[in-house]
């Protein structure tokens, strides 16, 4: 049960409200490319407009460069929002100062204000409590909505919460009652299907679903740093050489575990390997389990080097047949089933494709969740690019939750504070 108050929970009525919401959305020469996290925010905007006097909204957008980065501009999130509500949108051209100030002295009644990038300014992630003092004069309320940034303690998340009465909005409150529901109480099995890049942003979440998880299964390129740690050459493969020890000391772990319970951690024993990462390459499949075969007649005893190890210029760009039906019978034994992070090379060329040389693992992974195969478990979504592979398949409905917040997601699962809720108004 969410702990903090909510919108429902506080006197809005003739109150000027600050929303913090995450508009951090794709933008290509001027135009937004997936409006997700702004439709997401639409049922607290549309609240606060029905119950409250005027409405301030603030965000950040990308990682700018300065403040005369227009590429980081806020102002075509303005004018989505104001076709997804109906209603005007106005639109300062900075988040506190002249622009700022005159914009919200004409705000009218009923009527929407989208301040620019708050991280035009040094001082939003610098957590300045003299920059958030003056975001707090703006209005008499703040309410939290931006679960993509409430792991992060800056001015917009946490010093403003000293200088206004603030409360969360209804998606911070779903994505928070949701996550933790299925990491405490979770109708089980549970299964945990964790890809992606990097195994250092996932450290913390792998060692807790292997406490509490029934079945873990790693994939995507943080797999290849565990392949390594169990002695593979993954030759040019993307993969952590730092993180080989940590590696190694989760997979004790999860041996340790599976000597106590009915526990099944799970590396790829095969992958889909290539020389270059393109929509043309020409791909194999290497079987690095696969030293000895059975003794049947017309078929070799032995099967040939090159089937178990990959070649001097090549690298491991998804998980291989054998690995991605594995997975994808656990997800049939699964009542609940957590999903971060593709099984391979999903995007190319900053597209997602719907049909790749480097999705086939992640596509029969994602037909398994969405009860293709018979079984249907509940099934909660986390981190971009997984939420964009689903989006580019228009996949979004099929899912019980797609969460909004990939570090805040992972770190809420990690059984970590986030900074952000931990300062609002408690019930």
């Amino acid at each position: 049960m969410f702990s903090k108050k909510t919108i429902r929970d506080i006197d809005l009525k003739r109150k000027t409200v600050l929303l913090r919401a995450d508009f951090n959305v794709p933008v290509k020469d001027g135009k937004i490319t997936d409006d997700y996290r702004i439709k997401q925010a639409l049922p607290t905007i549309n609240f606060l407009l029905a119950h409250s006097k005027r409405l301030i909204i603030c965000s950040h957008l990308g990682r700018p460069k300065g403040p005369d980065d227009s590429s980081a501009s806020l102002f075509p999130v303005a004018k989505r929002l104001q076709q997804l509500i109906d209603r005007p949108v106005g639109f300062a051209t900075d988040s506190v100062g002249e622009s700022a100030d005159k914009a919200v002295k004409d705000l009218q009644k009923g009527h929407v204000l989208l301040l620019e990038n708050l991280r035009f300014y040094s001082e939003e992630e610098n957590n300045d409590h003299e920059f958030a003092k003056k975001l707090a004069s703006y209005a008499d309320v703040f309410v939290q909505d931006g679960f993509g940034v409430v792991h992060r303690a800056h001015a917009s998340t946490d010093a403003i919460a000293h200088y206004l009465p603030s409360v969360s909005g209804f998606l911070l409150e779903k994505e928070v009652d949701t996550i933790t529901n299925v990491m405490h109480q979770p109708k089980r099995p549970l299964m945990a299907i964790i890809g992606g890049a990097k195994i250092a942003d996932k450290i913390d979440v792998l060692h807790k679903f292997i406490e509490i998880a029934d079945f873990v299964a790693v994939g995507g390129g943080m797999a290849n740093t565990f392949l390594a740690g169990k002695g593979l050459n993954v030759e040019e493969s993307l993969y952590d050489r730092a993180d080989v020890p940590v590696a190694r000391d989760i997979m004790r772990k999860a041996a340790r575990e599976a000597r106590k319970r009915p526990f099944i951690f799970s590396i790829p024993v095969d992958g889909v390997v290539s020389k270059k990462v393109d929509k043309f390459s020409k791909t194999r499949i290497v079987d690095w389990g696969a030293h000895v075969i059975a003794d049947i007649e017309h078929y070799p005893r032995r099967v040939p080097k090159t089937a178990t190890r990959l070649l001097d210029d090549e690298r491991i760009l998804d998980i291989g047949p054998f690995s991605g039906s594995f997975i994808a019978g656990g997800v049939q034994l699964a009542n609940t089933v957590i999903w971060n992070g593709s099984m391979g090379v999903t995007e190319i060329d900053g597209t997602q494709g719907p049909i790749g040389p480097y999705s086939q693992g992640t596509n029969i992974i994602v037909e398994a969740m969405i009860g293709e195969f018979g079984n249907k478990p509940f099934t909660v979504v986390g981190g971009g690019d997984t939420v964009g592979y689903i989006q580019a398949h228009k996949l979004l409905d099929c899912f019980n939750h797609v969460s909004t917040g990939g570090g805040a997601s992972l770190e809420l699962m990690a059984g970590r504070k986030l900074p952000g809720v931990e300062v609002l108004l408690d019930k």
